[in-house]
């Protein structure tokens, strides 16, 4: 059985101590996988998703700050004030998941998780001073607001560690895990924050934060006794650049924006939304905003399993068409001022993307398997079709990722430009169903018809088959 080098010993399992670093990790040798790997790599799984669960509610903590931030409480921000601020705090997020996805190879899964953590206490203790001093002028709020964006990176760093850890065969479970255990971190700190509103009224706001701290050094602690460091992983960045060239990764970026950028951008603004279009209570607008990220969040495993069976271009196209015709149901509801039909029709499109999130990434890893077999018909040996496909596609996924955060950050500067300019959220469902028309037609014209099959596929050909 091949072992684990920790410094100059050979040994079966890593030491439960400071600083393990792992010189050798072959989760594919099966006998391996069988007898150590699969239980280390468990253990490591389960530290990184208690990690990014609090990522993902840090990341979130504005979103429901906001709903204390009323006159009552001192503040005069408007709407539009506190949908710039939720979109610069998405902003941060999404663009730190590019240097969070670098700096495991470089630092280690371990070393950067306890780096990541601890980052995470200062935008926790800058939000519980912050929400006491109504006084402090707008644009230092913002400034010290947005340092809760490193919530956001945590997503990607996990997602690139967790990999190196597992076969591919089990990738695909482990990711997903993962995955939906950091995205329903944006669900538990709005149940939490109704948890606070219920019990202590909008003045209890800086308990909230303040919540977090223990858990955050508990994660602290987690990392430490728990996790390891793979000395052999790399990251590839001449993959990411490469994949900057890539056509399908800037179309599969606009249709991720569509999916995962609707659930972080809704699920940062449907509390604001609820408070600014039908004047709800804070009570009242943190009793229902918790089920969208949660329904969102258990619905993402549902869209891998249905891609996995009807093909992910498929359920994607049908997936936007049903987020189109919801979020026309939603306007209407706007119209009318109907708050049980404007509450109904949210909840059914966080459910649509948590099904997008997860058949949009699946089309991925099929788009490039579709592009290696036209590669082998072109006279390219199967090996280095193969490598070349894992190699693309792999670096996509994480920049995809950190593209699809972005929507987050349009989703509410349209709501703060909406409501600047009509006092309604109506312009902005009307611009969100002319985003979704257009996913629609991208997702038909380019994955779901079967593209003509050049003689000699290049780098940049389209894939043979539709998705699957």
């Amino acid at each position: 059985m091949k072992g684990w080098n920790v410094g100059t010993d050979t040994v079966t399992a890593p030491r439960r101590s400071g600083g393990r670093w792992i010189s050798h990790w072959d989760p594919e040798d099966a006998a391996f996988w069988r007898d150590t790997g699969q239980r280390v790599a468990n253990r490591n799984l389960w530290s990184s998703i208690f990690a990014e669960h609090l990522g993902f509610s840090v990341w979130s903590l504005w979103s429901v700050l906001v709903l204390f931030m009323t006159a009552e409480n001192g503040f005069t921000f408007s709407a539009s004030q506190k949908f710039l601020l939720v979109s610069l705090v998405a902003l941060v997020g999404a663009v730190l998941r590019v240097p969070y996805t670098l700096a495991v190879p470089k630092l280690g899964g371990r070393n950067w998780t306890l780096i990541s953590v601890a980052a995470l206490l200062v935008p926790t203790v800058l939000a519980i001073a912050l929400i006491q001093r109504p006084e402090t002028p707008y644009w230092l709020f913002l400034v010290l607001a947005m340092t809760a964006g490193v919530g956001g990176g945590n997503f990607s760093s996990s997602m690139a560690n967790i990999s190196f850890f597992f076969p591919e065969r089990k990738k695909g479970w482990a990711l997903g895990l993962n995955a939906g255990g950091g995205n329903v971190g944006v669900a538990t700190i709005q149940l939490l924050g109704l948890g606070v509103i219920a019990a202590f009224g909008v003045a209890g706001a800086f308990l909230l934060p303040l919540v977090y701290l223990p858990l955050l050094v508990v994660a602290l602690f987690v990392a430490w006794r728990y996790m390891d460091n793979i000395a052999g992983a790399r990251s590839d960045i001449g993959a990411q650049i490469a994949t900057l060239r890539e056509r399908h990764f800037w179309i599969m970026s606009f249709l991720y924006i569509g999916t995962f950028g609707s659930f972080i951008g809704f699920g940062f603004a449907f509390g604001l939304v609820l408070q600014s279009q039908f004047d709800r209570t804070p009570l009242e607008a943190a009793m229902v905003t918790f089920l969208g990220p949660l329904v969102g969040s258990l619905s993402r495993p549902f869209g891998g399993q249905l891609a996995d069976r009807f093909g992910g271009a498929v359920i994607t196209l049908w997936n936007f068409i049903a987020m189109l015709a919801f979020t026309g149901i939603i306007l209407l509801a706007a119209v009318q001022q109907s708050l049980w039909l404007f509450t109904a029709g949210f909840v059914a499109v966080f459910i649509l993307t948590g099904i997008g999130n997860g058949s949009t990434y699946k089309m991925i890893p099929s788009i490039y398997a579709a592009r290696a077999e036209d590669m082998v018909a072109a006279g390219t040996p199967r090996e280095s079709a193969t490598a070349y496909a894992k190699r693309i596609s792999g670096a996509m996924l994480g920049l995809v990722g950190a593209m699809g955060a972005l929507g987050g950050v349009g989703i509410n500067l349209v709501f703060r430009e909406s409501f600047g300019a009509t006092g309604s959220s109506i312009p902005a469902f009307i611009a969100f169903i002319a985003f979704y028309a257009v996913c629609i037609v991208v997702t038909a014209v380019v994955y779901v018809r079967r593209p003509h099959i050049s003689a000699a596929p290049t780098t940049t050909a389209a894939p043979r088959v539709t998705t699957s």
